[in-house]
């Protein structure tokens, strides 16, 4: 019976339903792509089959070298941020001082004992957007914001935060199969170290140039389901289908030893995932933004659901 649940779409509507203030946003972007939907159906890439499945989005070196952020950052960085479109990623080295990072560390233990925050999904502290102002500034800075819109060409809008203590050891994938949007590649990451990390403690890894790649889906597993249900083959046939990729690609995985405060910004589609954290002695603090294109449509492919704002 909680088989039969889990798969059900009907199960998602009924939740979807009653969440019509945070899904509404979805309703003018079905009928300008044409779709026939409730702010609570579910969606997927089998959905948007029949239209162009992505913006033709500009990789605009110029408009880059034009923001407040880049002109404030120093030659590393800026070379960095113009390879972001080649190599699907960049890094900043010391974007927030040490002072600032003690005291987003400082606040995410303050949520933690109040019960503010809890774990989630095994080791993941979500939304701490919500209850930290700093956090929160941090994630919406100006001209963060205009660098983002223009590195996937629409209109950056932060999405979630996600806080780690440890390191995640999730397996390598691509973020546009959890959070999907519609046309492809309006979504970007930020990841930034709040504390020093290597492999011994759950570094990131990546493989850079993996954003070329195509935009693997349900369909790529064979997981698409029914009208009623969702596909059964569950996630880890996911993540071994993206394995046996890289295997047949020979791909080169790089790993991320990044040092306090420095922010890794990449790709919807890069391939990236958490290093073993092997050194059970040492915490691994992290924080995530996640930022959606306003234009497009966003929701979780696995799921079927549409995203949540």
């Amino acid at each position: 019976m909680l088989s039969f649940i889990k798969e059900s779409k009907i199960s998602y509507m009924v939740y979807n339903f009653f969440q019509k203030k945070k899904l509404y946003h979805n309703v003018p972007l079905f009928e300008r792509y044409g779709l026939k939907k409730k702010y609570f159906s579910p969606v997927s890439s089998e959905d948007f089959k029949h239209l162009k499945s992505e913006f033709d989005r500009k990789e605009d070196i110029e408009a880059v070298k034009e923001t407040s952020f880049y002109k404030s950052q120093n030659k590393e960085n800026q070379e960095s941020l113009l390879g972001f479109f080649d190599l699907g990623y960049c890094i900043i080295k010391n974007y927030l001082d040490e002072s600032t990072v003690n005291q987003i560390n400082s606040e995410i233990q303050t949520l933690l004992d109040s019960g503010k925050i809890q774990f989630k999904y095994r080791n993941k502290l979500m939304f701490a957007i919500h209850h930290s102002n700093l956090i929160k500034k941090i994630g919406e800075d100006k001209s963060l914001i205009e660098l983002l819109s223009i590195l996937f060409d629409g209109k950056a809008k932060l999405f979630q935060s996600i806080n780690f203590i440890n390191g995640s050891e999730q397996k390598t994938h691509s973020d546009s199969i959890h959070m999907t949007t519609f046309p492809l590649g309006g979504l970007l990451g930020v990841w930034i170290a709040l504390e020093n990390t290597d492999a011994e403690n759950g570094a990131l890894h990546y493989y850079p140039k993996s954003h070329r790649l195509p935009y693997f889906m349900n369909s790529d597993y064979d997981n698409v389901g029914t009208k009623w249900k969702l596909g059964n083959k569950g996630y880890a046939a996911y993540e071994k289908m993206l394995e046996d990729k890289i295997k047949s690609m020979n791909l080169q995985k790089e790993i991320f030893c990044a040092e306090k405060g420095d922010m890794l910004i990449w790709h919807a589609n890069i391939l990236h995932g958490g290093e073993a954290h092997s050194d059970k002695n040492r915490t691994r603090k992290s924080m995530v933004f996640h930022y959606f294109d306003e234009n497009a449509i966003c929701y979780h492919e696995v799921t079927q659901r549409p995203a949540l704002f």
